[in-house]
């Protein structure tokens, strides 16, 4: 399935992309955003593209990719000499590649090995999670990371089974999720987010990127659960109360029905944007 961005007309609207501005796109995935900026920004604006799984089909003269993790936002700024940053992308959600093509166990809907690292070389595992941590430690994840209603019933079926055999791919983690009552595509959420540390690396992120914008400089955030638009929002808020940015969007911008119905993984998203005084 190809990728589609999500919300591309709003996150133009108010990145609000200029001829020859820099912008930096802090999860570039497969570049759909990135190219759209870049049209606009055209002769000289360049865009800084992060991401911890750089796919090999974007190439842009223009473009310059980083293989890294957002929450390293300002040493890349500084290692890459990359300045007059005028606007910044956060799009939070997977891309198609990860989901149809990564072989990571992110979907619940093929048999993948139980991984789900955005970064290769990190030492934590769903698999290790699922096989080695405590029952209470793997509700506590279900619980708060899924707000998952069933979590300490699937956490004890979890723990019971590795007793006789290690979990090991992403068809048996999907039968216990079931066969609790739970949802698995929450279960899934919640361990992609503990293995990869999402919500605390957004926490970390958010301010560097504020600091990064120059002044009139504009942040989009486009989150795609209660848990990460949580944490935007509660950062905006507290930030305008400083008087030090001006939250352009006062509900969320969600994606249209028209969107939704081409590209159905864009139903959850929510576009959040500011501009810094």
């Amino acid at each position: 399935m190809a990728h589609i961005p999500v919300l591309q007309k709003e996150v133009l609207k108010y990145l609000d992309p200029k001829p020859n501005e820099n912008f930096i796109d802090c999860t570039v995935g497969e570049g759909g955003h990135s190219v759209a900026i870049l049209e606009r920004i055209a002769p000289r604006g360049k865009v800084l593209g992060i991401d911890l799984c750089l796919t090999p089909r974007i190439k842009h003269p223009r473009l310059i990719l980083v293989n890294d993790n957002f929450v390293n936002l300002k040493n890349i700024v500084e290692k890459y000499k990359f300045k007059s940053v005028q606007g910044i992308l956060f799009d939070l959600g997977m891309s198609s590649w990860h989901l149809e093509e990564s072989g990571r166990g992110f979907s619940f809907k093929r048999k993948e090995p139980l991984d789900m690292r955005y970064d290769k070389l990190s030492p934590l595992s769903a698999e290790k999670i699922l096989n080695f941590w405590s029952k209470f430690e793997i509700e506590k994840i279900l619980r708060e990371y899924g707000e998952e209603k069933k979590s300490r019933r699937l956490a004890e079926i979890i723990t019971k089974a590795r007793k006789l055999k290690p979990l090991e791919n992403t068809l048996q983690l999907r039968k216990m999720s079931l066969s609790a009552g739970a949802n698995p595509q929450k279960v899934f959420q919640a361990l992609r987010i503990a293995v990869n540390d999402e919500l605390e690396n957004l926490r970390r992120a958010l301010p560097q990127a504020v600091e990064i914008l120059a002044k009139g400089g504009r942040l989009v955030v486009i989150s795609f659960h209660s848990l990460e638009d949580r944490i935007v929002k509660n950062y905006f808020r507290e930030k305008a109360g400083e008087a030090s940015i001006k939250i352009l969007t006062k509900k969320p911008i969600t994606p249209s029905v028209r969107e939704i119905k081409s590209n159905p993984r864009a139903r959850s998203a929510k576009l959040r944007a500011i501009i810094k005084n």
